[in-house]
């Protein structure tokens, strides 16, 4: 019961932003304060402890994929959001929210739309914690290169909050799998359907508190990160098949370059970019967008087996 809540995390996201652009009022006290860093720390945590220190053996056993993964990840997304935002002539803030986005990490749900398009789940998972490992320093200097041109970017309180809600919670994860088990056994159950909700209420509480915004210029910035995530699944798989990856590997790769962590785009815009107050508005419609093209690209690829 628990995994058919959690996969219908794209129904979630869509009440989640009907609830927060209809009745925002409802949600608009949790914009203060640290709740939305606590809840992405949290869900951060559940990654976390679904992983284990075997995970990180596996990587030495395919650097060629995971590699291959990773380069994609950190060249085709960041180059994608800066020729989005340039060509569509974006406003600033979109500009820079679509930008930090681009920069982010693979994120947490692409390891469950891998699950769901029987993909390589192994696989994402390393990759995944690949990306999310070298955010701490890829994801500020990154932004820094494309964003820098359009406002100040203060990259080491990028490189602070990256550590803060990304690094130290997956490693409490996995310490945590290590010392207490059993405890954590008993969590994992329940654990992905946590995860899935609360970045449905990351995604509610940034649309709540831009909901005239959204609503005036949400066509615009759909169709920007549409491009962006659209492209990104559409080049990770391409980029993966001319480096010779077979089709399973290849689905992966696409998942995992098409999916960012757009929850910590959210946070990161909120707390680096306090004089760009919509920046948070385009990693919010990005929650949203890749999860449904991740979700519906995951039926279409469970349907079709995939030949090694």
């Amino acid at each position: 019961m628990l995994q058919k809540l959690t996969l219908l995390f794209p129904l979630w996201m869509l009440l989640a932003g009907a609830i927060a652009l209809f009745s925002p009022e409802w949600l608009l006290p949790l914009n203060q304060g640290p709740v939305v860093v606590l809840i992405l720390a949290f869900v951060m945590l559940c990654m976390g402890l679904t992983l284990t220190f075997d995970d990180f053996r596996r990587i030495a056993r395919m650097p060629k994929v995971v590699a291959m993964g990773f380069a994609a990840q950190y060249t085709i997304m960041p180059l994608l959001a800066w020729g989005i935002a340039s060509g569509l002539d974006l406003p600033v803030h979109f500009a820079v929210g679509l930008i930090l986005v681009g920069c982010c990490p693979g994120g947490t749900a692409s390891n469950l739309v891998s699950y769901i398009a029987k993909a390589d789940v192994a696989l994402s998972v390393v990759m995944t914690v690949c990306s999310t490992l070298a955010a701490v320093m890829l994801t500020p200097l990154l932004t820094q290169l494309f964003a820098g041109q359009l406002v100040p970017v203060d990259t080491w309180m990028l490189f602070k909050q990256t550590l803060q809600v990304v690094i130290l919670p997956v490693v409490l994860g996995v310490l945590l799998n290590r010392w207490v088990p059993q405890l954590v056994q008993r969590v994992m159950p329940v654990a992905p359907l946590l995860s899935v909700w609360g970045v449905c209420v990351i995604c509610a509480i940034v649309f709540a508190a831009n909901a005239a915004t959204i609503l005036m210029y949400g066509a615009e910035l759909m169709l920007a990160v549409a491009l962006l995530h659209g492209g990104g699944f559409l080049i990770g798989y391409q980029f993966a098949r001319v480096f010779g990856c077979h089709a399973l590997s290849a689905r992966t790769i696409s998942i995992e370059v098409g999916m960012q962590n757009s929850g910590l785009a959210i946070v990161l815009a909120k707390q680096a970019f306090p004089m760009l107050p919509l920046a948070p508005v385009a990693g919010a419609v990005s929650v949203l967008m890749h999860s449904l093209i991740g979700s519906s690209l995951a039926v279409l690829w469970r349907l079709r087996s995939p030949r090694r």
